[in-house]
């Protein structure tokens, strides 16, 4: 089943694991929109600058704690299914928040999930 997501921390970088999921992500048929702060293209996706305002099965982010606070409210008002915390992104504050507001917080790797069958 496809799932519409959102991918916070993409980047034109093809050594980073967001770019990595981008293309992991579209070549398992899922929809999404890819957001980072550099412009770029990865395989047919732009990389937007603006956060958008759709509706998303999944969030997953890419982007250290110290960098999440901005997006708190944004990920909150866009109530998805869940939020993947790729290694390197945990977040206990921002997992308990989102846990509170009923959206389900997964420690994983996308890349991982994708492979095994279990996105």
């Amino acid at each position: 089943m496809q799932k519409h997501t959102l991918v916070i921390g993409a980047t034109p970088n093809p050594d980073r694991y967001a770019y990595k999921a981008i293309e992991m992500l579209t070549k398992y048929g899922h929809s999404l929109v890819a957001y980072g702060i550099k412009q770029g293209i990865i395989g047919a996706v732009v990389i937007q600058n603006d956060l958008p305002q759709q509706v998303f099965d999944t969030v997953t982010m890419y982007v250290g704690p110290q960098n999440q606070p901005d997006f708190y409210q944004y990920i909150l008002n866009l109530k998805p299914k869940r939020v993947i915390f790729n290694p390197g992104t945990e977040n206990a504050v921002f997992e308990a928040q989102l846990q509170q507001a009923g959206i389900e917080a997964l420690q994983a790797c996308t890349l991982v999930l994708l492979s095994t069958g279990q996105y």
